[in-house]
């Protein structure tokens, strides 16, 4: 698995435009930066660069001061190279030259790789040693450090190389859940969506065999308690309860989410709304909120694709009368309930033009960018066939006024969603009026009767054959009796 080509590819892939960022479309850099730390800042720094000119300069101070405290080299090149896309795709607005922007130090490279590598041949030898003494914990911790180490600087393929050897010396299931975690944290980092499901399906056993290995530990001790009172006695029973679920709850919200992002990133956009939406407490993701992915980014993956796939009846229930998911993720982004609000009301101009002004805040995440296009285009077609839903006739002016589209552009939009099968109906150009498809309800009634027919015709064949099966002996009375009885209850039914 050669995660560093997957991964550079699709970041040159993604840096092919230029975002706007205007009075119709706002950006808030700094609260978009405030809500990343680490690695993930950086990462995402790097995204925006090349897309964003008019923040680039801003965006490669900041990345080269996170830079200086990490150990990955190779992040310094790619800021480079993120920089002079940028200077490419800004021919109207030169940016300055990198030099002036931030300061190039080659001494500083020399000194991190120079570390580096002292650091692993540290680690390794390490490892070799407690190989040959054959101590299964200490080699553990021994492929953790240096699984944590190629992470650091950058090798990921490495990295999860140690992680896979980590498996065969855990002791413990929550020595297991700890690598899956890790490795989950790796590939949602690396977009490496394919992989996620799998180290998933494996956490999930390994979580549940360590909650009951700590409800026994918890339980298994009752002699602190023999003094005490029975109510004091249940209610440490209770406090260790409510312990163990909160720590359980903690990590089935990493797999939640983990799994979301799975499936998102592999188009199940349905998949992806059910997971983002079963997340628990944004408190629940720890380190994860700035690491990994922020309750606001989880606000808007869950709403987008349960906007593109469920029903509204579904959006309602699962978004608006989901307590947890609205105080713990929507309070973050305000528009975003507002999306959901004006969707269930009605009022899709609203949200087409909502989605069109945050578009640049949506293209500036890692995870939906490659999506975002499709993913419009579905809620689109699909606010265009809920409106048409209760009309028999609608004039295309009026669909039009109501999207705030002009009639050409609507009558072209409606077009394709009767070619693609979404709405059921017919344009009349002359008159600019969609006309809902007429049903025959006289052929329908004879279509359903002759498949009700033809159902009993094969049905009383099969009856007959068993029939004849055991007036010939081949068939025992005790298996043909129920199938002689249907036969009877048929025929009567018929006559």
């Amino acid at each position: 698995m050669d995660i560093d080509d997957v991964h550079t590819t699709r970041t040159q892939a993604s840096h092919s435009r230029v975002l706007p960022i205007d009075e119709n479309h706002p950006f808030d850099f700094d609260q978009y930066t405030s809500i990343y730390s680490g690695r993930g800042l950086v990462e995402r720094l790097l995204f925006l660069i090349p897309q964003c000119p008019s923040l680039a300069v801003q965006a490669t101070q900041l990345a080269m001061k996170h830079l200086k405290t990490m150990r990955d080299t190779f992040l310094y090149q790619r800021l480079l190279t993120a920089y002079d896309q940028a200077s490419g795709n800004s021919p109207d607005a030169p940016l300055p030259p990198v030099n002036d922007v931030i300061n190039i130090d080659p001494a500083w490279i020399e000194d991190v790789n120079r570390r580096n590598q002292e650091d692993r041949t540290k680690l390794e030898v390490e490892l070799k040693t407690y190989s040959s003494n054959m101590i299964k914990e200490s080699i553990r911790m021994a492929h953790r450090d240096l699984a944590e180490h190629y992470r650091a600087v950058g090798d990921y393929q490495s990295a999860l190389k140690h992680y896979a050897k980590l498996r065969e010396f855990c002791t413990t299931s929550q020595h297991v859940l700890d690598m899956c975690l890790s490795v989950l944290e790796l590939l949602i980092e690396q977009r490496n969506y394919a992989h996620i499901p799998t180290y998933v399906f494996k956490a999930e056993p390994a979580l549940d065999a360590s909650t009951n290995a700590l409800r026994s530990t918890s339980f298994a001790t009752p002699s602190i308690h023999s003094a005490a009172t029975p109510h004091a006695a249940a209610t440490a029973a209770q406090a260790t309860k409510d312990r163990l679920m909160n720590e359980r709850q903690k990590t089935q919200t990493k797999l939640e989410v983990a799994t979301g992002i799975s499936h998102l990133g592999l188009g199940a956009y349905d998949k992806a709304a059910a997971a983002f939406l079963r997340a628990g407490s944004s408190n629940s993701l720890g380190t994860w909120s700035t690491k990994v992915i922020p309750p606001s980014d989880i606000a808007i993956y869950a709403t987008l694709c349960a906007l593109a796939t469920y029903p509204r009846p579904q959006i309602k229930t699962q978004i608006l009368e989901n307590d947890t998911f609205v105080y713990s993720y929507l309070e973050s982004e305000s528009y975003v309930r507002e999306l959901v609000e004006n969707w269930i009301s009605g009022r899709f101009k609203a949200v087409l033009e909502g989605l069109e002004r945050h578009s640049t805040r949506h293209a500036l995440s890692p995870h939906l960018a490659p999506h975002l296009h499709v993913l419009t285009q579905m809620i689109r077609s699909r606010a265009v066939a809920l409106y048409f839903q209760p009309f028999a006739t609608v004039k295309l002016e009026k669909m039009a006024s109501a999207f705030g589209w002009n009639v050409d552009e609507t009558e072209q939009e409606v077009v394709r969603l009767i070619g693609e099968g979404e709405v059921k109906g017919r344009v009349d150009r002359l008159g600019k009026i969609l006309r809902a498809q007429e049903v025959n309800q006289r052929a329908e009634l004879y279509a359903r009767t002759m498949k009700v027919g033809q159902d009993m015709q094969s049905a009383n064949r099969k009856l007959l054959l068993r029939l004849r099966l055991y007036v010939s002996f081949f068939i025992p009375a005790s298996v043909f009796a129920p199938f002689i009885l249907t036969w009877i209850i048929l025929a009567n039914r018929r006559t």
